[in-house]
């Protein structure tokens, strides 16, 4: 029977203050960058179409959010979010704070892409990379 190994593991979870902090960077580059590329106008069509881009924290996870509207006649105009990108803080790094980052799959299933990046490098990569950006 094999034995198990158990190991100490230091970890540096965010401060409240880190959090605000990195939430305004992160809303600052949705509302900056973001909104103006990937959803300059809002255009109505017959099915669901976004309406917003946005952000919110979930614990040690910034959730990237696109807002829906729905224009099909027997739900016309009710609105819904769906996540398509995810930080999470890697709170094994203390020297920065980095993410891991995580892309959701058409199959509703958070998929890693990128581990341990610090914040700037996360948010140029959103800009370089297609499969992090919203499909608008």
């Amino acid at each position: 029977m094999a034995k198990s190994v158990s190991r100490w593991v230091r970890v540096k979870p965010l401060t409240p203050d880190e959090k605000a902090q990195i939430g305004a960077r992160l809303d600052a580059f949705i509302a900056e960058t973001l909104v103006p590329r990937f959803l300059p106008k809002i255009r109505p069509t017959e099915w669901n179409y976004p309406i917003d881009l946005h952000g919110k924290w979930r614990g040690s996870k910034y959730s990237f959010i696109i807002r829906y509207r729905s224009g099909w006649p027997d739900n016309l105009g009710e609105e819904f979010d769906s996540p398509w990108l995810r930080f999470d803080h890697d709170d094994e790094h203390f020297a920065e704070p980095r993410f891991h980052i995580f892309w959701m799959r058409h199959t509703g299933k958070w998929w890693p892409l990128h581990y341990s990046v610090p914040l700037e490098v996360a948010l140029h990569l959103i800009e370089i990379d297609g499969i992090l950006q919203p499909h608008t």
